[in-house]
């Protein structure tokens, strides 16, 4: 069980077959399947989106003052620029999955808020938009800049940083209804 343990890429080997396996199990029909195993992506790729974005506001962000200069690039150079990786994927995933469930349910609709069973999902699925822009297109960009990945000056770098926090801080303000309304529509 430790060899397992100690590689990331096996442990999650493991668990997707044991999921796989369970999806498998006779009760399921195979609409149920394929509609079950986007259930679980969308869960799965939104866990690591909204579980990267708070890990980057209640630990990252707080802890980096209190880090010594002479550490901080181990987290600017090695740890940030991978958990972005997963971070904007996961958003891209999330996103892309759930519009697909969306779809196959038919409350693609929901997005234009107009039926008032399904407006709370449709809230949620604006809010995710929202969020995944913010991602993509302000947040990524300027982390980019604010990391030295891409060329910028020192007074560009600190302005990035301060954009890239303040739409993260959006983002888990939207994160907490979007949540709700995800979590709670019916």
């Amino acid at each position: 069980m430790g060899k397992i343990l100690e590689n990331l890429n096996l442990t999650l080997l493991v668990g997707i077959f044991i999921a796989i396996a369970l999806m498998m199990a006779p009760y399921y029909a195979p609409v149920t399947i394929a509609i079950g195993l986007l259930q679980w992506l969308h869960v799965f790729f939104g866990v690591m989106w909204i579980g990267l974005l708070y890990y980057f506001n209640f630990v990252q962000i707080p802890t980096m003052p209190e880090i010594p200069a002479e550490l901080k690039p181990g987290v600017s150079k090695h740890i940030a620029p991978k958990a972005l990786f997963y971070f904007r994927w996961g958003a891209a995933f999330t996103v892309l999955t759930g519009l697909i469930l969306a779809y196959l349910y038919g409350e693609e609709k929901s997005l234009m808020l107009n039926d008032p069973s399904t407006r709370l999902i449709g809230i949620g699925m604006w809010l995710a938009l929202i969020m995944a822009f913010n991602v993509w297109f302000i947040i990524w960009p300027n982390q980019k800049k604010a990391l030295g990945l891409v060329e910028a000056d020192d007074a560009t770098k600190a302005k990035s940083a301060r954009t890239a926090m303040l739409t993260s801080r959006i983002n888990v303000l939207l994160s907490i209804p979007m949540l709700l309304a995800m979590t709670n529509a019916r």
